[in-house]
């Protein structure tokens, strides 16, 4: 499994939003020029997380996007998902592409056990997770 740009940068304008997060709306010029993303880009994305009510949009003279939940009830494998569609390691795993051999393969065990492994990771992190600067294992004293 291979994150998009679209995965990555949603995740990277949901951190921006909290981390600026006041009563108005913040613009997607703001977030792009921090973020270094296209705005356009960005446009798609925050589309997507409105349609799915992580964020708010406002149209107009103080307009712009806002979080519709708290940080920490948005988990990175809600994001993921939602952005990548389905996060499946191998093509035989994913919605509605059996594969003839499923009931002989060897390795199916294997996949399901490495994608139950990655969804349980993806969901342990929340936005408020990863506002935090300094995660664990980052810290290196002599």
């Amino acid at each position: 499994m291979i994150v998009s740009t679209k995965g990555r940068y949603a995740l990277r304008v949901l951190i921006d939003i909290a981390e600026h997060n006041t009563d108005s709306y913040i613009t997607l010029k703001d977030i792009a020029a921090r973020q270094e993303i296209s705005e356009k880009y960005l446009e798609s994305i925050a589309k997507e997380l409105v349609k799915s009510a992580i964020l708010e949009g406002l149209r107009g003279k103080g307009g712009g996007y806002r979080l519709r939940r708290s940080p920490d009830t948005i988990t990175a494998g809600e994001v993921l998902k939602l952005t990548e569609g389905d996060i499946s390691t191998v093509p035989c795993l994913k919605d509605n592409e059996a594969c003839s051999r499923t009931s002989e393969c060897r390795t199916v065990a294997f996949w399901k056990g490495l994608d139950e492994v990655i969804d349980r990771y993806i969901e342990s992190y929340t936005i408020a997770d990863l506002m935090r600067r300094e995660q664990d294992g980052n810290e290196y004293i002599i």
